[in-house]
């Protein structure tokens, strides 16, 4: 897992190359792995492997989701706010699964924020996802991650470059 979190990432461009059916399958287990508060698991997953839906997606926010439009996966990370009052805490560590299994599988992310964020004016990103791929309450949109083979593969942080002055203690 160390070396996993050594090589992580964020990467915003990924060469045009669909993924393997193996690697959407671990994808998909990984992530309904995730541990979750009091095993509730509120949580609900989209993949998304449809150009048109992904180009759409890449609009949800008025800044940082275009990169959306050229991965080859979009996961859509939803929680049943009905269900859990830590949907938000659970939905967020699915996320990151998902995120750090692509890199164990010699893949690349990125996460796009979409609770509290907005589409333009007058609707929020959360609202214009509901709508492009047609999710309805009680689930909320939490995120969405983008899965895909990185265009260059990126260099992990240095360990010098960590702040151990965020460690107290």
């Amino acid at each position: 897992m160390l070396e996993t979190l050594r090589k992580r990432r964020s990467v915003r461009r990924f060469k045009q190359q669909p993924l393997v059916q193996e690697q959407i399958d671990a994808l998909k287990e990984a992530v309904l792995r995730s541990p979750s508060s009091r095993a509730i698991q509120p949580w609900r997953f989209t993949f998304v492997q449809d150009a048109g839906l992904i180009a759409k997606l890449a609009h949800c926010k008025e800044h940082g989701s275009s990169f959306l439009e050229g991965a080859p996966l979009a996961v859509v990370v939803c929680g049943d706010e009905s269900l859990s009052d830590v949907w938000v805490e659970d939905c967020a560590i699915a996320a990151l699964i998902v995120h750090l299994t692509a890199v164990s599988l010699g893949l690349g992310g990125c996460w796009v924020q979409v609770r509290k964020r907005m589409h333009d004016a007058q609707t929020t990103s959360e609202e214009y996802v509901r709508g492009v791929l047609g999710i309805s309450p009680p689930l909320r949109v939490l995120a969405i991650v983008a899965v895909g083979v990185p265009d260059r593969p990126p260099a992990g942080h240095p360990v010098e470059s960590l702040d151990r002055g965020k460690i107290i203690g």
